[in-house]
C-alpha cells in the first residue's frame, strides 16, 4: 500500500471524530440560543435555526453511515454484526429524541420541555459517540472505502 492510500484510509479515523466534534459544538450552539432566548420567549428564531441546523446536520450524519460506513465496514469486518446492529438502533432512538424536538420547538414549548428535549439528545448522541469511537476508530484506520467523506460522514 502506497504512503498516499495509508494516509486516505487513516483519514475516516480522524473525519469520525472532526464530524463527532461539530455536531458536539452545533449541540451547545444549540444550547445556548435555548438560554438566551429563555428570557425573551422560549422559541426564538436563533433557537429555530440552531436546532434546525443541528436537527438536520445529526441526521445526515447517521443516514449516511447507515447508508455507506456501515455496509462497508459489515463487508470487511464481519465479526463487527453486533456492533453495527447496536449503533443503527442508537440512530433510531436518536432520530425518535430529534423528532420529539423539533415538534417541541415549533410548537414553542416552554423552556423547561426544551431543556429536557436538548438533554435527553445530548445523553444519548454523547453515548452513542463514545461507543461508535470506541468500537470503530480502529476498524476506520484500515478501511477501505472509496465515498465522497461528506456523503458518509455528513458535513465536515
Amino acid at each position: 500500500m502506497s504512503e498516499g492510500e495509508n494516509t486516505r484510509l487513516v483519514a475516516w479515523n480522524r473525519e469520525l471524530r472532526s464530524v463527532h466534534d461539530r455536531l458536539r459544538e452545533a449541540l451547545t450552539v444549540t444550547r445556548q440560543a435555548l438560554a438566551a432566548g429563555e428570557a425573551v420567549e422560549p422559541a426564538t428564531r436563533d433557537l429555530l435555526l440552531f436546532c434546525h441546523g443541528f436537527c438536520t446536520a445529526l441526521t445526515a450524519h447517521h443516514e449516511g453511515e447507515d447508508r455507506h460506513l456501515f455496509p462497508a465496514i459489515a463487508e470487511q469486518y464481519p465479526q463487527l454484526p453486533d456492533t453495527l446492529r447496536h449503533l443503527q438502533q442508537d440512530h433510531s432512538m436518536i432520530a425518535h429524541l430529534l423528532a420529539g424536538l423539533q415538534a417541541a420547538v415549533a410548537r414553542a414549548a416552554p423552556p423547561a420541555e426544551l431543556h429536557r428535549h436538548l438533554e435527553g439528545v445530548a445523553a444519548i448522541m454523547e453515548s452513542h459517540f463514545r461507543y461508535e469511537e470506541r468500537k470503530l476508530l480502529t476498524v476506520l484506520e484500515t478501511l477501505a472505502l472509496g465515498t465522497d467523506p461528506q456523503e458518509v460522514l455528513g458535513p465536515l
